[in-house]
């Protein structure tokens, strides 16, 4: 009988980054409540800034390499009002790093308080400037490794 013995890979916690912002009075409806849709725009927001704090931004990714990360699935979980003028938490990380592939989680807060007010997930496939599937490049592939907590 044969069997395949490997040790588990060893994976350390990924690295939280947070952002913050103010709830503009065009994010919110008529009670002065986020409108749903925002959280799923902040979310690019964490995305966005975090790539920033990696060491690059994702201008560079297109423009400098041609990397394009298609959203391919979303989600979002609310769990309970934000409002206008509130101080707001992304706290974004990545859950899962593929060489074509990365899995991205939310959490959204309020600042003086903590109250989570919605937490989320997208996956994004790493296309070239024709639509097509590709590879990130190893410029950037480490440094998304060691934020998901990969060596």
């Amino acid at each position: 009988m044969k069997t395949d013995s490997r040790p588990l890979q060893t994976t350390a916690q990924p690295q939280v980054f947070e952002t913050r912002l103010r709830v503009r009075y065009a994010e919110t409806d008529q009670m002065r409540v986020v409108y749903h849709s925002n959280f799923i725009v902040w979310f690019e927001v964490g995305r966005v800034e975090m790539m920033r704090e990696l060491g690059f931004t994702y201008s560079e990714m297109e423009q400098q390499d041609g990397a394009h990360l298609a959203v391919v699935d979303v989600r979002c979980r609310y769990k309970a009002p934000a409002r206008y003028d509130d101080l707001v938490v992304i706290r974004t990380w990545l859950m899962n790093v593929r060489d074509s592939l990365l899995h991205f989680g939310y959490e959204v807060l309020r600042d003086d308080d903590r109250t989570v007010l919605a937490e989320g997930e997208s996956v994004h496939m790493v296309l070239d400037s024709q639509f097509k599937r590709t590879r990130l490049s190893q410029k950037y592939l480490p440094l998304f490794f060691k934020a998901a907590g990969r060596s």
